[in-house]
């Protein structure tokens, strides 16, 4: 029998499909007889999720109303679904791993690859068959190749998906039951909205809701110091006290005490040189890229994974969704036998600092499911390059010069510390001076990117003197600043140092905060769509409804990373083999009954006082506005609203039954068309009408007894 791959989606099926000859069907395609497939094989692909979990109504009818009453929700058994809109692949795929033997998992290589695949497999009723596992970290012709030619077992790959499923069941019972319990309860206060709450959004919303609230609270106060500009035999440089007071008195009080004017002279009593290097940077994980990225093009976490999935199925970068900033020695060998190749790329040769590998980059023992992003031995032409959007070649090019940088010599500079006494009062100067730019050179930034640099001093030596212009200043304290995207990206990451036990601290140190790699910037879009947050000019910002939700959750769990530090341990073990998925369920369902129980006089003490506006009418067409587009032409009753993928009468449940579709042969049909339709009977000409055979014309539509025709005329 021919063995089945499946792939997570189409275009990985499809990077897979390059390295061999195949013939294409619908929802699959056929790999010839090869070397390494003698009889052939099928690859076929999920669209992400072809499965998904069932509503709570398809448990129990209670569960489809929203009740205090009808809580908590928690099924004794789990139970699956083929996903809306996915049902016609997912009988392609079902048909191919039930006539086969061998099926071989070739989606995404984390937790949630494997939950894919697993999922489907599960919901196809196929048992007894065996699975292989392709594990590859680039889709490179060669990569690909190599890495079916060497399947490894699924031993590893169903503890990932062990975890990934009690990930996911957990988080949906958390959602479910959080989310319509904290709704419930405010809407008895008064607060009429829907709350949706997870076990990782809410603690990062609140950790947002704390620097909000930093910010708000924050005072500003005065503070004063004093400050000198020495004039020396070389050039002039300033200098500062340790002095910083919050009243001008307590400093015109120091000047005085040591007789100090405005010109006063002084004294170098000390000039400390000190050579210092700075090393290249590690090489890219995903959330060192996406914060960047972030900082330096103002590119949204979410953009910059997608348009890195975009440039690994172009082949030209490794697996971007990765928390290692290490390689292996396997890809430092054809990284070094490249390096030329990779300059010229980004026009910046430079000598060879040495080809050996240095623990700072290659090192097996940091690399567990895949290695730090780098490029791939592909190696662009210049006309591949010129066709990458300029969001593309910049994070592509972030990614080799970084890569570079293992080959290059470190920043050089010279710290000099100067102390000048002025009658018995020290004056403290610290300067720069550039040696060797080193890998600094790979990184030209334009001039707002630019470090703060120190300042370069005039030669200087002991017992010089100097006269001085001596003043003091006045400055204020200045609030925190709100996050950009990218430092809620790094934020997530660290959240280890916000909670006090050591102990988690710790466990969010291993599994790297809140959040996993692939799943930081999606996270950030849920706020964003729940409408818990707002981004304007790359400034992160709380709005009044993700408020409300952080004073309802402040004090328990949900809005701490102390819980994911706890879960995430025991996840942990799972994909370990260490652990049990229902010991672990059976610890989220006490959290969720001490959640019902204690939540509801949480919320009576707490005093609410935020007013959000009234919500759009309670309909499976809330979200789109319902403003009438022209009069009813059937009934003359109602009018013609839009709805998701239609236009219709709002006098329907009085029987009216006229109707418009939103597309007409593959063209977008607008309001103002529907409007002239409703008003004249016809529209103007319309641009683009797409035949069965692809032929496309222009035309005009007209409505004959209730039906939107095609008119030539």
């Amino acid at each position: 029998m021919k063995p089945v791959i499946l792939a997570e989606k189409p275009s990985q099926a499809k990077a897979y499909a390059d390295a061999f000859s195949v013939k294409r069907h619908e929802g699959y395609i056929e790999i010839l007889p090869s070397p390494i497939f003698p009889e052939g094989a099928f690859i076929t692909w999920g669209i992400g999720h072809l499965v998904e979990l069932k509503e709570p109504k398809a448990y129990d009818p209670k569960w489809n109303r929203w009740s205090l009453a009808s809580l908590p929700i928690l099924p004794e058994r789990y139970e699956f679904q083929v996903a809306k809109g996915k049902s016609k692949q997912f009988t392609i795929v079902k048909k191919l791993i039930k006539s086969t033997d061998t099926v071989i998992n070739a989606c995404d290589v984390d937790r949630e690859g494997s939950n894919i695949f697993y999922s489907i497999y599960n919901q196809t009723g196929a048992r007894g068959k065996n699975i292989k596992r392709l594990w590859i970290n680039s889709l490179e012709i060669d990569e690909v190749r190599k890495g079916f030619a060497n399947l490894q077992n699924n031993q590893k790959d169903l503890l990932m998906y062990e975890e990934a499923r009690a990930r996911q069941i957990s988080d949906w019972l958390v959602g479910m039951n959080a989310s319509r319990l904290y709704s419930l309860l405010l809407k008895e206060q008064g607060i009429q909205d829907v709350f949706p709450i997870g076990r990782v959004q809410s603690p990062t919303l609140y950790l947002i809701y704390q620097r909000h609230m930093e910010i708000e609270n924050f005072v500003s106060e005065p503070f004063y110091e004093i400050e000198a500009v020495f004039t020396a035999e070389h050039g002039s440089y300033k200098g500062k006290t340790k002095a910083k007071e919050p009243k001008r008195e307590i400093i015109q009080a120091l000047l005085a005490k040591h007789g100090i004017q405005p010109n006063s002279p002084g004294i170098v009593t000390s000039v400390v040189t000190q050579d210092k290097r700075i090393p290249p940077p590690q090489l890219h994980s995903l959330s060192t890229l996406q914060a960047t990225a972030n900082r330096l093009w103002k590119i949204s976490p979410a953009n910059v994974l997608k348009t890195m999935q975009g440039l690994y199925e172009k082949k030209l970068v490794t697996y971007p969704r990765t928390d290692s900033r290490h390689i292996t020695p396997n890809e430092f060998a054809y990284i070094v036998g490249q390096v030329e190749d990779y300059q010229r790329l980004i026009n910046q040769p430079f000598p060879i600092a040495s080809r050996s590998p240095k623990k700072r980059y290659v090192d097996s023992s940091k690399v567990q499911e895949h290695y730090a992003i780098i490029p791939t031995k592909k190696i662009p032409s210049p006309s591949v390059l010129a066709k990458l959007s300029p969001m593309e070649r910049n994070l592509y090019e972030e990614i080799v010069r970084t890569t570079l940088g293992m080959f290059h010599t470190d920043y050089l500079y010279t710290e000099t510390k100067v102390t000048t006494d002025v009658n018995g009062l020290l004056f403290f100067t610290t300067g720069k001076t550039e040696v060797d730019k080193g890998w600094k050179a790979l990184f030209v930034r334009s001039s707002n990117e630019k470090e703060k640099e120190e300042p370069t001093l005039p030669p200087l030596t002991e017992n010089e003197q100097v006269s001085s212009k001596i003043e003091i200043k006045e400055g204020k304290t200045t609030p925190p600043k709100p996050y950009t995207e990218g430092q809620l990206i790094a934020m997530m990451k660290t959240c280890g140092k916000l909670i006090e036990d050591k102990g988690e601290i710790e466990i969010l140190k291993e599994v790297e905060g809140l959040g996993t790699e692939a799943t930081r910037s999606g996270i950030i879009e849920t706020l964003k769509k729940h409408s818990y947050i707002q981004v304007t000019k790359n400034i992160v910002s709380i709005t009044d409804k993700g408020r409300v939700l952080c004073q309802a959750i402040e004090g328990n769990l949900l809005s701490s990373p102390s819980m994911t530090a706890k879960w995430e341990n025991y996840l942990r073990k799972i994909g370990n083999g260490e652990g049990s998925q229902d010991r672990f369920l059976g610890s989220i369902a006490k959290f969720i009954y001490s959640l019902i129980n204690e939540t509801p006089s949480q919320l009576k003490n707490k005093n609410i006082t935020i007013k959000l506006p009234p919500r759009e009418p309670s309909s499976k067409y809330a979200r789109f506005k319902l403003e009438p587009i022209a009069p009813c032409p059937r009934c003359g009753q109602g009018s013609i609203v839009a709805r998701k993928n239609f236009y219709g009468c709002t006098n329907y449940k009085n029987g009216c039954t006229q109707t418009f579709n939103g597309f007409f042969l593959k063209k977008k049909i607008t309001p103002s068309q529907i409007k002239l339709l409703c008003t004249k009977g016809m529209t103007n000409i319309i641009k683009g009408f797409e035949a069965e055979n692809g032929q496309k014309f222009d035309a005009k539509l007209a409505l004959e007894e209730g039906k939107v025709k095609l008119e030539f005329k």
